[in-house]
């Protein structure tokens, strides 16, 4: 049997692309997408990208592109792309214009923008893997250069909140049996607060701490704690002994007088089955359906660097469709503007609204922030971090042919 290998059109519009692109400067990805759009009849390319804040998408300026005004995540088609990852096509006087998540393995880097006279099946197969292939190559080039980061940003950022940002996974990740989104308040300022997760194999391990203080020193604390978590992790120890190591790495750093609250989890995402170790930390909420939310109770230990006991492990089983809410204190400890703290009932209110509102979980991640920032009057004065986590079941067997 004699296999055809000749290239097609579009393996070779994507492989021109993927070919040149390996030594190109970043600056100069944008503007050689454009060039190759304009081969299936496309004009008008804009690139997208998100803001810190994910209030809005911000456009990346080069040669070829179309350089729109920054787009809000909260209704425009962009936005829908963004939130929803998946194409949007709005009819317009002589053409479609197509709004293309551009996706990092499960992840949402932002949408690119073209226009067509007229779209078919090819085109749309063909832009959806082209917008794939822009995505990886901004990760990709990230890491050596501001050109993408600058776009993204909206207003000056700390020193302590740029630690803290190179120092997240990224904010989405989404496999058949679980899906988690995070995000950080305020976004251009943030200290202290962070997290950290990893799926490995049938095991998604995530943390989350709020080292004290504000400003640098909270935000080199919580380098440390994230990083021993990481070690501690990866050298296969249970979660009693990720607790012991981190309070051990912050105690012999920062002295007996300072401290990271911390909560440590694992889930299997087979079965369901969720345990998890706290360290002086906000219990986390447990969400089923709209208006069941309890908190998950259960046995806590003295925060990281206090030279805590041997802390017991608490466990939970997960229903499907089951939805983990971890958070910071600052999410219930802001003061509004009457003197009064926010508190987790005005929380748990909030959440079975927005609840309502949205199925799935990046979107509501950033309906609840915004939406409790603004019954906070506005303003987020302490690190206020949510990281929400969904257990599917099922496998990911489908995905993949294993000899």
């Amino acid at each position: 049997m004699t296999v055809d290998r000749s290239e097609g059109f579009g393996e070779r519009l994507l492989g021109v692309l993927l070919d040149r692109a390996h030594e190109m400067p970043p600056e100069l990805i944008a503007p050689l997408v454009a060039e190759e759009v304009t081969r299936i009849g496309g004009r008008d390319v804009s690139v997208l990208l998100q803001d810190y804040e994910q209030l809005m998408l911000m456009p990346l300026r080069g040669r070829r592109l179309l350089v729109e005004e920054p787009q809000p995540v909260s209704g425009s088609h962009a936005g829908t792309s963004f939130l929803e990852a998946k194409t949007i096509e709005v009819e317009q006087d002589g053409g479609t214009r197509m709004f293309l998540p551009l996706l990092d393995g499960s992840d949402q880097v932002g949408v690119m923008a073209v226009t067509l006279d007229t779209v078919d099946d090819d085109d749309r197969r063909l832009l959806r893997r082209l917008a794939g292939l822009v995505a990886d190559m901004v990760v990709t080039k990230d890491s050596y250069t501001d050109v993408f980061t600058l776009t993204r940003r909206r207003a000056p950022m700390s020193v302590a909140a740029e630690i803290q940002w190179s120092l997240l996974p990224p904010l989405r990740m989404a496999v058949p049996q679980v899906e988690l989104a995070g995000i950080l308040e305020p976004a251009y300022d943030v200290a202290g607060d962070s997290f950290d997760y990893a799926l490995n194999e049938d095991v998604l391990h995530v943390a989350m701490i709020d080292a004290m203080g504000h400003g640098l020193s909270a935000a080199v604390m919580a380098t440390a704690a994230i990083g021993a978590y990481r070690h501690s992790r990866r050298s296969g120890v249970g979660l009693s002994g990720i607790y012991a190591y981190m309070d051990e790495v912050i105690a012999a750093q920062f002295g007996p007088e300072q401290f990271v609250t911390a909560q440590m989890m694992q889930l299997d995402v087979r079965t369901g089955r969720l345990r998890w170790v706290n360290a002086g930390h906000p219990w986390p909420l447990l969400i089923r359906g709209h208006d069941d939310i309890r908190q998950l109770h259960g046995t806590t230990t003295l925060p990281v660097g206090f030279g805590g006991q041997e802390p017991v492990v608490s466990e939970q089983t997960l229903r499907k469709g089951d939805r983990v809410l971890c958070f910071t204190d600052g999410l219930v400890e802001e003061h509004r503007s009457g003197g009064k703290e926010f508190g987790l009932d005005q929380l748990t209110s909030v959440i079975s609204e927005v609840s309502l509102r949205h199925h799935r979980v990046r979107p509501m991640v950033q309906d609840l922030s915004h939406t409790l920032k603004q019954a906070r009057g506005g303003v987020t004065t302490d690190d206020a971090t949510i990281l929400l986590i969904e257990w599917r079941g099922g496998t990911a067997d489908h995905l993949a042919t294993l000899d």
